[in-house]
């Protein structure tokens, strides 16, 4: 089994931003790198099995740790606004280069409330060329979510943001670890997790509807290569919703996988196995195209 390795790094503003990293098992040669995302309560650490999947397939697995969330204690569930989430995956990316300045393909993944950070980053990039990633790969994300605020915290939300209130707490209204899992013993890790994120602030709920609104101009600028994996049985994703946005892509390369009894977070459900094999497969696929040039 490989552990991953923990390492940090600085971004421009001087917050100090933990990932875990899972490298190619020899003598597999590294066939690429995956940037991966993580949802507004998990960390990297609830990912380790799409990790070892991927590595054990020949690619570097870098999971950030969302600022103020997972091994980063700082201002927990909290981010000033919603351009300072894209800067961190772009000086992360940067960062990673530095360390290894031969051209690798990089993925970049994301989960759940991950997504919005992928997929408005991806979307803002688009013209750039040649194009930095290798392609998106979306798993159950949260850009269409069933679960939000009432009518009542949407008001206070656009109150606090007139007021500039970003660091008044907000619970998030995903308690159930039944919402994730159909599996108990995932339910049970989820539900003693000291990582996980129970309170996000104003701030980054502000933020993730500013990453809303550029995925709603921007998208139809996304041209590379793209997977979507649904949960069919998600109770916290409109899947519906999600899959008519991901068709309208003007992408000529989109994949979709769908698992009709799963519930919202794969990689906690009796069909991952399957579920790792399509994610490394599409890898494995895009990143030999030769679509990435960094």
């Amino acid at each position: 089994m490989t552990r991953p390795r923990i390492h940090r790094f600085i971004s421009s503003d001087g917050a100090v931003h933990f990932y875990r990293v899972w490298s190619p098992h020899p003598p597999q040669p590294q066939r690429g790198r995956v940037l991966a995302l993580h949802g507004i309560q998990s960390h990297s650490g609830w990912y380790s099995q799409t990790a070892r999947a991927l590595a054990a397939s020949g690619f570097e697995v870098c999971w950030l740790d969302r600022r103020g969330s997972g091994m980063n204690e700082t201002d927990r569930g909290h981010t000033p606004h919603a351009e300072r989430l894209l800067h961190d995956v772009v000086q992360l990316r940067m960062h990673l280069e530095r360390l290894e300045p031969h051209p690798t393909p990089t993925i970049l993944l994301a989960v759940s409330w991950g997504a919005k950070v992928a997929t408005a980053l991806v979307a803002r990039q688009s013209s750039s060329s040649p194009a930095p990633w290798a392609g998106l790969a979306l798993l159950y994300p949260g850009l269409f979510p069933k679960i939000g605020p009432r009518f009542d915290q949407r008001l206070r939300l656009a109150l606090a943001r007139f007021l500039g209130i970003l660091k008044k707490p907000v619970r998030i209204p995903l308690d159930d670890p039944a919402l994730f899992t159909r599996d108990p013993a995932w339910q049970t890790f989820i539900r003693n997790d000291p990582l996980a994120l129970h309170t996000v602030t104003s701030g980054l709920l502000l933020a993730g509807q500013d990453l809303d609104r550029i995925v709603a101009s921007d998208s139809a600028r996304i041209t590379l290569p793209c997977l979507l994996m649904l949960a069919g049985g998600d109770p916290i994703i409109d899947n519906t919703a999600t899959l008519g946005w991901f068709t309208g892509l003007p992408s000529p390369r989109k994949t979709l996988h769908t698992y009709p009894a799963a519930r919202h977070t794969l990689e906690f459900e009796p069909e991952f196995p399957e579920v790792a094999q399509a994610l490394v497969d599409w890898s494995l696929n895009v990143t030999a195209s030769g679509s990435n040039t960094p």
